[in-house]
């Protein structure tokens, strides 16, 4: 049997159709598989952008807030410079106050003991009334040097005498605290 040309022409035009088809469904697979990585790209790069414009504004607040607390800091500062200096004129001024006061105690306190002297001469004899007057004269000495020095020389004799006698030290601190305590409970009820 011979072949006939259409027969021949139908066995070759029929390879022919499948593979035009194959090529067309393979690109639209294909354009369908790059648009979810195109989106999913897409949306990635969004992200980021976004991330950098939020990181942005966040620097943006960050400076603010740094710029806010700086100023306020400072703002502080100043005044607690002005505190402490007004602290210390104030313990200063009640340092010299104390100074004067301690000076006229013992000025007085001697006073009291040299007028008693003549009565101590007769009571107990006069080598107990030269004891007393001895005992005077120190305190108004002690009292005048107290009053002459200013109040550096007398922070650094105390620190002196601290270091040389620790205990006698804390003792007087004591006494002296308990004094001031009642000084100052004493004025309260005064006013009261």
């Amino acid at each position: 049997m011979a072949k006939t040309p259409s027969t021949s022409a139908t066995t070759k035009a029929a390879p022919k159709k499948p593979a035009a088809k194959k090529p067309a469904a393979t690109a639209k697979a294909a354009a369908t598989a790059a648009d979810p990585k195109a989106k999913f790209t897409k949306a990635i790069e969004e992200a980021r952008a976004g991330a950098q414009a939020l990181a942005g504004q966040a620097q943006e607040k960050a400076g603010a807030y740094r710029a806010k607390a700086v100023t306020q800091g400072e703002a502080i500062l100043d005044e607690a410079k002005e505190y402490g200096a007004q602290a210390k004129e104030k313990a200063t001024e009640l340092a010299r106050e104390g100074k004067t006061k301690a000076s006229e105690a013992i000025s007085g306190l001697g006073k009291i003991v040299a007028d008693t002297a003549p009565a101590i001469d007769e009571k107990l004899g006069a080598k107990y009334g030269d004891y007393a007057r001895t005992a005077a004269r120190t305190m108004q000495e002690s009292a005048a040097k107290l009053e002459a020095k200013d109040l550096g020389e007398l922070g650094n004799d105390a620190k002196e005498f601290v270091k040389k006698s620790p205990g006698l030290a804390v003792g007087i601190a004591a006494v002296a605290g308990f004094v001031l305590a009642r000084l100052f409970k004493g004025g309260s009820r005064d006013e009261s």
